[in-house]
């Protein structure tokens, strides 16, 4: 399933083609058989407040949700092999590089997640 992220605080697109990680094999995988990102794409990992990039191929912003989808930490730039994590997380959406930079994402922003319809 393809979701659109919009900032409400800052009226920016976030993504507006991400995938929906929800399910027990769906968050396993997460983007490990991806080799990037581009503009636009994500994942959005729920519930989860803490993720690996081990094997992964390159280097991802990460957003942690509360269960309202309001912004409570940003981890620009993490590389393979690294974790990050936020225990007061209820969700994830994992970003290209750059992309928080560029959407001016920070704590207490307000996200609204969009489900798309099916091609």
């Amino acid at each position: 399933m393809k979701i659109r992220v919009h900032n409400r605080t800052k009226d920016t697109l976030v993504a507006d083609s991400a995938d929906l990680a929800n399910s027990s094999a769906t968050r396993r995988e997460g983007l490990l058989k991806r080799t990037g990102l581009t503009p636009g794409e994500g994942l959005w990992i729920t519930p989860c407040e803490a993720v690996h990039c081990f094997f992964m191929k390159f280097t991802i912003d990460i957003v942690f949700l509360n269960k309202a989808k309001q912004v409570v930490k940003v981890s620009p730039s993490v590389k393979p092999w690294r974790i990050a994590g936020c225990l007061r997380a209820h969700s994830v959406l994992e970003l290209p590089e750059g992309q928080i930079r560029a959407t001016g994402t920070m704590p207490g922003d307000q996200f609204e997640i969009e489900k798309l319809a099916a091609a």
